[in-house]
C-alpha cells in the first residue's frame, strides 16, 4: 500500500522552535513578549512581497511601545533559540522516510542560523527573503514543494500559527497544527487534521507511530 505522504514540511520559528521564550525573554516579560511576538506575526502575515525582516521585528515592538532597539536585541541573541523538547527526535523518526522541508518568515541568514538549532538534515529550507514573499501568500509555499519535487497533495504541512494554516492549506497541503502555547483558544483557526501541543500526533498521522 503506498503511503499517503512523501514530504512533511515544517513552520521553523514557532512549530519547531521555542521562539515564544526568545521574545518574552528579550522584552522583559511574557506578557509583553507575546503581545510583540503577536504583533510581529500579523505584520509579517499582512506583508505580501519582502521587505527587511528586521525592519519588521522593530515595527512591530514599536507599535506594542517596546523600544525598536529590542529588535537588534533579538538579533544579538538569536543564537539562543531552541528547538521544543520533542523536535529532534520527532524529525529523526521522518527522516529516510520522508522528504523534509522547512518555509520560515526571515531573511536567509536569520533562516540558516535557526535552522541549525533543529538536530535533523532538511531536504529543502525556504526564507520568505529567498521566496520574495511572506506566508501566507502562496509563493513561498509553492516554491518549496517544488525544491523537494513533490505535489502538495502528498505533502503533510506541520503549522506553527493561524495564518499559516490558511496559507498551506490554499497551497494544497494537508496541515496539521503545531498549537503549543494555546492559541486555538484566542484565535479559532481549522487545521484539517487538528491542533495538538506537541510534536508527537505528526509521528501518528504519517504513519510511523500508531
Amino acid at each position: 500500500m503506498q503511503k499517503k505522504y512523501e514530504a512533511v514540511v515544517f513552520d521553523l520559528l514557532t512549530a519547531l522552535l521555542d521562539s515564544w521564550s526568545l521574545w518574552s525573554d528579550v522584552a522583559g516579560s511574557r506578557e509583553v513578549g507575546l503581545r510583540w511576538r503577536l504583533r510581529y506575526l500579523g505584520l509579517t502575515y499582512a506583508a505580501g512581497r519582502y521587505r527587511p525582516y528586521d525592519d519588521l521585528v522593530e515595527q512591530a515592538a514599536k507599535e506594542v511601545e517596546l523600544p525598536g532597539e529590542v529588535a537588534k536585541g533579538l538579533r544579538s541573541r538569536w543564537d539562543d533559540l531552541k528547538a521544543w523538547p520533542e523536535a529532534s527526535r520527532v524529525l529523526r523518526a521522518l527522516e529516510g522516510r520522508f522528504k523534509l522541508g522547512v518555509v520560515t518568515n526571515t531573511s536567509e541568514v536569520l533562516a540558516q542560523r535557526a535552522v541549525k538549532k533543529v538536530e535533523a538534515r532538511f531536504d529543502a529550507v525556504l526564507s520568505a527573503e529567498r521566496a520574495g514573499w511572506y506566508k501566507p501568500a502562496g509563493v513561498p509555499y509553492e516554491m518549496l514543494l517544488q525544491e523537494l519535487g513533490v505535489e502538495p497533495g502528498r505533502t503533510l504541512y506541520v503549522a506553527g500559527s493561524p495564518l499559516d494554516i490558511v496559507g498551506a492549506s490554499a497551497a494544497g497541503m494537508d496541515v496539521v497544527w503545531h498549537d503549543r502555547i494555546g492559541l486555538a483558544r484566542v484565535y479559532p483557526a481549522t487545521a484539517a487534521l487538528g491542533a495538538h501541543p506537541a510534536l508527537w500526533p505528526v509521528l501518528e498521522i504519517t504513519g510511523i507511530a500508531s
